[in-house]
């Protein structure tokens, strides 16, 4: 009985052992993609508010809406509706002028946008990289 019992402790033992390296080995390497996420923002936060707007942005359409919250916003629909096209027009106006004050054209604006974009799916494809090697890790 007590050769079961040590065989049982020993293997539980090991177990242990091997679940502590894998969660060790997946927090490293989720640290490490981090790194590499954060070190690829940095020069451009921007880009991560515009990636974290188009995340929600996705995961609203994707979420459907039901009778009851179509009708108790609806009426509030229609004012935020009038409300948002007018910042609209007053901020068009607005950004055009001290964009031209500033000399800064749309092929300028166009491409750093671009670079803004391209830089904010760079950074949700480290992470999202970086989620599932962790998560791949951890179940080894």
């Amino acid at each position: 009985m007590s050769d079961a019992r040590n065989g049982s402790e020993s293997k539980s033992g090991d177990a242990y052992q091997r679940l502590t390296e894998r969660v060790g080995s997946a927090y490293s390497v989720a640290r490490d993609r981090v790194g590499e996420a954060t070190s690829a923002i940095e020069p451009n936060p921007v880009a991560l508010v515009l990636g974290g707007i188009a995340i929600g942005a996705i995961a609203g359409a994707l979420i459907p809406t039901g009778e009851r919250e179509r009708s108790a916003l609806e009426p509030i629909g229609g004012k935020i509706s009038d409300a948002a096209r007018a910042a609209l027009d007053a901020a068009k106006t607005a950004g055009g002028e001290a964009l031209s004050d500033a000399g800064l054209d749309r092929n300028a604006l166009r491409s750093q946008a671009t670079a803004l974009f391209d830089q904010a799916v760079k950074a949700a494809g480290v992470a999202g990289e970086a989620a599932l090697s962790a998560a791949r890790d951890a179940a080894k």
